[in-house]
This record gives structure tokens, C-alpha cells and sequence, in this order.
């Protein structure tokens, strides 16, 4: 009579015997095999739920788990010790399977008979006596409510605004080429900001993106104008973390592309949209700068949230607070995302961004 032909023993008996003595020669007999296995676990565990003693789980433990007879050991030993190769994989990836179950098993009935000697405990006077002083009448242990991040609520509310003016949300990738990072803006290769101390690169031809204008690049490249978008994400650079710097921070990107669109057109939205994020008493200042990729360009200050423009000690007696870079034709710049969050919930230090303490969190809910 052929091997397969011959019928398959006890499922515990057959670990004792090879797969070729049982017939088994593909991935679909096998499983038939290890299926048997899994019912064989349940229905012991459950027969012993009703009793659940120390010296009952221990003798489970021994009969699925112990090293010289127990099943899960002997399968390694007479199936997959001598198994085809074709089957060393899968005979390997079940045996961890249901190694796991058997472990879960186990716990879940140490844990059982825990709690119901907790439960039951025992009679004196008439009186009912909590063996491990639990009472099953309190309520349960409440998980706390997630809060979302400081700085997902401020890139939310950025995206809110500009939303409602008509621009959609862009993104891009963070590890960029230094074509899209640098060249395509009009960056050339001896600005200070190609310098090794203020990029990471990965390779001469690779960089952790340094701002998120290369999302505008990419973007004209595959839509025709008119474009509004802003590109919210992060960005990398090589400084020394204090408490107004970070290596890694987030920003939010503008960008505009239409016929008649004037510098007064920028100053409007930006003036728009500081308003709508600090508060309609903010008033807004744009000052002559220079970047490569815009012409003209501007720096863009805000009046003092804390003092109201008439000087303190955050706005260093000046009245006014730096946002960020804005300009002609390409993108308005406003820097830090962490920037205006800070000034908005008064955080004094940007390193608690990123320090994931649930008791900073939980002062913004």
C-alpha cells in the first residue's frame, strides 16, 4: 500500500513519526496536519478551564512544551529535522505558530484561575471573603484620550485657512535630489546653504530636504498654471538643538502661479491669513531681504501677540516678531511651523515639541 494511502494516526502520535512515514509530501497535507494540532490545543484547554489547578497547566505545559516528549519539540526533531527542503519553510513557520498558541493558551489559563479565586474566595459566618482582595463591583481601569500633537493641531488650522482661500495641500518626498533641493531654485553651488555643516547628505547627489520648495518644482512640472497649493511638511538641517533651534522641524509653503497676480496680492493673503491664525488685532510689516528663488523679496514680521506692538521682552523692545520669508514669483516662505505655535500657546522651549511628554501634550486639548 502507498504511504499516502495509509491512514494518518492520533494527531500526538503522529509527531513521533516522520512526514514521509505519514504520506505528507506538500504545503496542503501539512496544514491538514498542523489544523489537527490547533483543534487537539483547544479542546484540551478547554476540558481544563472547568479545573483549572497549578499541577493541570503544568502537566499541559509538559505535554505540548517539555524538551524529551513534548509535542511542539517533536515536531522540530521528526518532522522537520528530516523533511524535504521544499518543506523546511513552511514545517518551520507553523511549528513557531503553534509554539505561540500554545504559550497564549497557558496564560490565558494561569490567568483564569487567578481571577476566579479572586471571584469566588471563601465562606466564613456567611460572609463572602475576596482572597485577593479584589472587588469585581468597581469599575475598570479607563484608558486616557489621545491628544493630538501641538503641531498637527497648528499645520491643521494653517491648512484650514488656506483651504478656505482656494489652495490645495501638496507633498513630496523628504530625501531629495540635490537638483530639486538647491538647483532648480536658483541655489548655486557656492551658497552657504549647500555647506556640509548645514545639509545632510546622504550622497553628493542625495540631501534630507532643507526647506519644502522642491514640492513646487515638482508640482509646475505636472500641472499647468493657474496653481495655488501650499505644501505643509518636514525639513532638516545641521544645527545644534537649543531652545529655538531643532535639526528637524516643520514648515509650510506657499505658492501662487496665475496671470495678474502682484506683490499686493501676496501682502493680502498673508495679511489674511495672520489674522485669522493670532487673532484679527495682529497687524503685519513686510521688510526688503533676499533669497535666490525670489525677486523681490521680503521678510515678513507680525506684531507682538503678547505685548501688542508696544515692546517687551519676547519681542526684544521692538514691537515686532519674525515670521518668515515670503517673495516674487516663487513661494512664500513662512518658515517654522514650530514658530508661530510657540508664540500661539506660549512655549518658551522647541525641543518639548518633539520629547513626546504626555503632560505638555495635555495642556493644548
Amino acid at each position: 500500500m502507498n504511504p499516502s494511502d495509509q491512514p494518518i494516526p492520533d494527531i500526538t502520535e503522529a509527531v513521533q513519526r516522520t512526514l514521509d512515514e505519514l504520506g505528507v509530501r506538500d504545503a496542503a497535507q501539512l496544514g491538514q496536519l498542523f489544523s489537527r494540532l490547533h483543534q487537539q490545543l483547544d479542546q484540551e484547554v478547554a476540558q481544563l478551564q472547568a479545573e483549572a489547578t497549578e499541577d493541570a497547566v503544568e502537566q499541559l505545559r509538559v505535554r505540548w512544551l517539555g524538551r524529551k516528549r513534548g509535542i511542539v519539540p517533536a515536531i522540530t526533531d521528526n518532522w522537520l529535522a528530516p523533511a524535504a527542503p521544499n518543506l523546511k519553510r513552511e514545517i518551520g513557520r507553523r511549528a513557531n505558530a503553534l509554539r505561540t498558541r500554545v504559550e497564549e493558551r497557558l496564560r490565558s489559563l494561569a490567568e483564569y484561575k487567578v481571577k476566579a479565586e479572586a471571584s469566588i474566595g471563601t465562606l466564613q459566618d456567611g460572609k463572602p471573603e475576596v482572597v485577593l482582595g479584589i472587588d469585581v463591583t468597581l469599575p475598570g481601569n479607563r484608558r486616557p484620550i489621545g491628544v493630538r500633537h501641538i503641531l498637527r493641531q497648528a499645520i491643521d488650522e494653517i491648512t484650514k485657512i488656506f483651504i478656505s482661500l482656494g489652495y490645495s495641500v501638496e507633498e513630496g518626498p523628504e530625501i531629495e535630489s540635490v537638483y530639486y533641493n538647491f538647483e532648480a531654485l536658483n541655489i548655486p553651488e557656492d551658497h552657504p546653504s549647500r555647506d556640509d555643516q548645514d545639509t545632510f547628505y546622504i550622497d553628493r547627489q542625495t540631501v534630507l530636504r532643507t526647506h519644502t520648495s522642491p514640492v513646487q518644482i515638482r508640482t509646475m512640472e505636472k500641472r499647468q498654471p493657474p496653481i495655488r497649493i501650499i505644501v505643509p511638511g518636514k525639513v532638516y538641517r545641521n544645527e545644534t538643538p537649543d531652545a529655538s533651534h531643532s535639526w528637524m522641524f516643520h514648515q509650510v509653503e506657499g505658492l501662487a502661479v496665475d496671470t495678474n497676480i502682484t506683490f499686493a496680492d501676496l501682502k493680502g493673503t498673508l495679511d489674511h491669513f495672520m489674522k485669522a491664525f493670532f487673532g484679527p488685532q495682529v497687524r503685519t510689516r513686510f521688510r526688503p531681504s533676499f533669497f535666490p528663488f525670489t525677486e523681490p523679496s521680503a521678510e515678513m514680521d507680525v506684531s507682538c501677540i503678547f505685548c501688542g506692538g508696544v515692546g517687551c521682552r519676547i519681542c526684544k523692545g521692538s514691537g515686532w516678531l519674525e515670521l518668515g520669508g515670503c517673495g516674487m514669483v516663487d513661494p512664500a516662505v513662512f518658515a517654522y511651523v514650530e514658530r508661530p505655535a510657540m508664540l500661539k500657546y506660549g512655549v518658551q522651549d522647541i525641543q518639548q515639541f518633539f520629547q513626546g511628554d504626555i503632560r505638555f501634550l495635555h495642556q493644548f486639548r
